[in-house]
């Protein structure tokens, strides 16, 4: 007779299938299925295929359909880090989103994206805040300031793992 499975962990040969939900100042942005790797209580891992249809050249990096993503969410931190990878498995970078903390819930995993992003190359030689200007036109400083420090905090963090190469060491 086998113990009772534990709902927070996927099962062998079945893994759990759940929706990421990305909104944006209040709106859904977009809505993806993913598997669920792991969830350890604080953090959330998940594995899912580039989600936008066609392409999305930033100019430093290109998402295209069979690019697969494992996206790291925090209960406790104001970031997710998505590590991406071409379909063949040849590491692309990460894109970092500053967000409030993750919450899972009803298979859903519901993240706020607070516009500041961060993207890292696969060889860290290359480190780019972006969107300062869209979280800046956002105007969360007037209505949140603590959410605003906390992003800018977030942010800063980010940007020094990254800088320091020991981003990849904290999605282990």
């Amino acid at each position: 007779m086998s113990a009772p499975c534990d709902p927070s962990e996927p099962r062998a040969g079945s893994p759990e299938e759940l929706v990421v939900a990305l909104t944006k100042a209040g709106r859904t942005k977009i809505r993806y299925p993913a598997q669920l790797v792991r969830d350890d209580g604080v953090r959330v891992t998940v594995r899912a295929p580039w989600a936008a249809p066609g392409v999305r050249n930033f100019g430093f990096v290109r998402f295209e359909p069979g690019d697969v993503f494992t996206e790291h969410y925090w209960r406790d931190r104001w970031f997710a880090v998505k590590e991406v990878r071409t379909g063949d498995g040849g590491l692309k970078g990460w894109y970092c989103d500053i967000t409030r903390p993750a919450v899972l819930a009803d298979g859903v995993l519901s993240v706020e994206d607070l516009d500041l992003d961060l993207w890292v190359s696969a060889d860290g030689s290359t480190v780019l805040r972006l969107d300062e200007d869209e979280f800046e036109a956002s105007g969360l400083a007037e209505r949140d300031p603590a959410a605003a420090r906390a992003a800018a905090s977030a942010l800063d963090e980010l940007e020094g793992l990254a800088r320091a190469q020991v981003l990849a060491p904290l999605l282990t």
